[in-house]
């Protein structure tokens, strides 16, 4: 993923709110030698604390020999994204016809050693950590393995555990745009009003004052 300064987060601060309101993304596996790399959507918590990301997946998930051979993965977090139509985008001096179209988006991206958990006892320790993040306000019985109701069920997963070893994000919003260009565009996704418009707009304007 390209990022420019005007797109890189402003601190960790920026990336670690963004990302604590964010939880399913896209884990991407290397492939085992001739093989396409293998991308799992993922549902996770992510423990600032520790520096880890929990997860879990079916057993019969084939990602696993890949996962053996190289754990060195990549999670793939996108979302606020919209598409900028070319006159929003024209600069002062010039016709609307001339402004180019783009994409507005955050993403943040975590590079990660993964371990896999296979314990029983560790594997309740985890999803009951992951039902901490999800359903804070309980519900549901803890997993204990051995135990109903989940006891039973614990192996026909896989646990997973990611230490973040670097982590790329990006806030693009017209960022390098003349004041001007950014005032048309906050002005054009408060009137369009699609889905991820008012966040996008909420970062731009954010971004902007700091």
């Amino acid at each position: 993923m390209l990022v420019h300064p005007w797109d890189a987060a402003r601190d960790d601060s920026e990336w670690r709110e963004w990302l604590a309101a964010h939880d399913f993304g896209q884990l991407a596996v290397n492939g085992l030698p001739g093989e396409p790399p293998y991308v799992q959507p993922l549902h996770f918590a992510y423990d600032a604390g520790r520096g880890e990301v929990l997860g879990h997946l079916a057993r019969p998930n084939p990602l696993w020999p890949a996962l053996e051979a190289d754990p060195d993965v990549l999670l793939s977090v996108v979302d606020d994204y919209v598409y900028v139509p070319g006159p929003w985008q024209a600069a002062p001096d010039a016709p609307p016809e001339h402004g180019v179209p783009t994409s507005f988006y955050a993403a943040v991206q975590l590079r990660c050693t993964a371990r896999l958990v296979d314990d029983p006892d560790e594997k309740a320790d985890l999803l009951n950590r992951q039902l901490g993040h999800f359903q804070p306000q309980g519900g549901s019985a803890r997993a204990a393995a051995g135990e109903a109701p989940y006891g039973r069920l614990l192996s026909g997963i896989r646990g997973l555990r990611l230490e973040v070893t670097g982590v790329r994000a990006k806030f693009k919003y017209a960022g390098k745009r003349q004041g001007e260009v950014q005032d048309r565009i906050a002005a054009g996704l408060a009137g369009r009003g699609a889905p991820r418009d008012t966040a996008a707009r909420d970062h731009l304007l954010r971004r902007r004052s700091t």
